[in-house]
């Protein structure tokens, strides 16, 4: 396995024999160059702006100081790549509205933002030296040793590192092959400097909490596209039967009623008659199933009508009172619809109580729904009662599902979903 990052590279045994220690020592040296400019950039920048603040012209000036940070951070996380592959996710959120003015509030209120001026600060008043340090001490100082032949032969003479005078062969010999050593050791040295440098990259311009942060925003994200998408299929599915199997169904009957109608009395007549019953029967299922899979009035008239639609049909005399502001998601809808029918299907087959009542409203962002019966109580999420995939679809919608249902009675169901009115 491919180690991933210069830290899994240094503990591998051909580590100085690899692409990591090139890769270290470029990742040290665009930093080094990078930081100098920045540093050159921040010290003119914070100057002018300075010299010019009485006019009120150095403002701007003062303020891109600040949001240099996001530049440098940008190309920060492109340099990551070279030590460290894993990605370095933007930890910017896009602007509410468009335009500059917008931009620059959204940008000047990130905390992002301030800590990537920090980085920036950092990076040029002492990182980048540091940086160049390690390269000329990892990489150039044992490149000079081990070129000590080289110039013995060009020049005649070698001064090795500025310090040894070498004239002789065995000598220039001897310091090359010292010069390879401290290659090897050289190689590590860079490793260990960038890998701390990335590390320290990524804490102060790439946090864990960011990552997590956009990990969790796009779980959520990802979450709705899901319910949407399975809210259309469900739409999709009861339309195609509402409009061609039970079409199909309902020209089968009357063909046959008519057949019917001809035939004369005998056997013939007696299995006319009988597949027509049994058609009849198909149709009247089908169409309790297609009102199962997404009833018209939901889509219609919205959650009070449809609720009031189920209490009718319901087993247990239903009372209803909601009182809605008006047509909510569609996929609020539904789930809260499902839960309702579940609830009166529950409490219909294993309750035994005469009275049910569903109640709720809107306020606070939140959908409320209570469904409540007077039955023996002692109902169970997860114990056959079906709550548990009902409390799995409200989750979805980061709602939430209690039930209270001690022995005896009586029992409550309550639903919440944060949703907002539509317009």
């Amino acid at each position: 396995m491919h180690p991933r990052n210069v830290w899994q590279a240094l503990s591998r045994p051909g580590y100085p024999l690899s692409a990591w220690p090139w890769r270290s020592a470029g990742y040290l040296l665009t930093g080094a160059v990078t930081g100098a400019v920045v540093l050159v950039g921040i010290v003119l920048s914070a100057v002018a702006g300075g010299v010019l603040a009485l006019a009120l012209v150095g403002l701007p000036l003062l303020l891109c100081t600040v949001l240099a940070g996001i530049p440098v951070a940008a190309l920060e996380r492109l340099r990551l790549r070279l030590v460290d592959p894993q990605p370095a996710p933007d930890p910017h959120v896009p602007p509410g509205d468009p335009g500059l003015r917008a931009w620059l509030t959204t940008r000047l209120r990130e905390r992002a933002t301030w800590r990537e001026f920090g980085h920036a600060l950092l990076f040029a008043g002492l990182l980048w030296p540091v940086d160049a340090l390690a390269l000329a001490v990892g990489l150039l100082c044992p490149l000079t040793v081990v070129a000590t032949p080289a110039l013995l032969a060009a020049f005649g003479e070698a001064k090795v590192l500025k310090v040894w005078l070498v004239t002789t062969w065995p000598a220039a010999l001897g310091f090359a092959l010292l010069g390879l050593v401290l290659l090897v050791l050289g190689a590590y040295l860079l490793g260990v400097v960038a890998g701390a440098r990335a590390g320290l990259t990524r804490l102060l311009i790439a946090p864990r909490e960011a990552v997590l942060g956009a990990r969790v925003v796009e779980l959520a994200r990802s979450r709705v596209r899901l319910v949407d998408a399975f809210e259309a299929e469900r739409r999709r599915i009861e339309r195609d039967l509402h409009d061609g199997a039970q079409q199909r169904l309902v020209a089968l009957t009357m063909t046959l009623g008519l057949a019917r109608l001809d035939a004369p009395p005998g056997p013939l007549a007696d299995q006319l008659a009988k597949a027509h019953g049994e058609a009849g029967t198909a149709l009247a299922e089908l169409r309790e199933l297609i009102h199962g899979i997404h009833p018209k009035v939901l889509a219609d008239y919205g959650l009070e009508a449809a609720v009031a639609d189920a209490a009718d049909r319901s087993a247990v005399s239903v009372d209803v009172h909601l009182e809605l502001p008006g047509r909510l998601s569609q996929a609020v809808e539904a789930a809260a619809y499902f839960v309702v029918c579940e609830a009166l299907a529950n409490v219909g087959r294993h309750s035994g109580a005469g009275r049910a009542e569903v109640s709720g409203g809107h306020r606070d962002g939140r959908l409320f729904l209570l469904v409540r019966d007077d039955g023996c109580g002692g109902a169970r999420a997860g114990a056959g009662s079906g709550l548990t995939g009902l409390a799995d679809r409200v989750s979805v919608l980061d709602g939430r599902l209690s039930l209270s249902s001690p022995p005896g009675g009586p029992t409550l169901l309550r639903v919440e979903i944060p949703c907002e009115p539509e317009s």
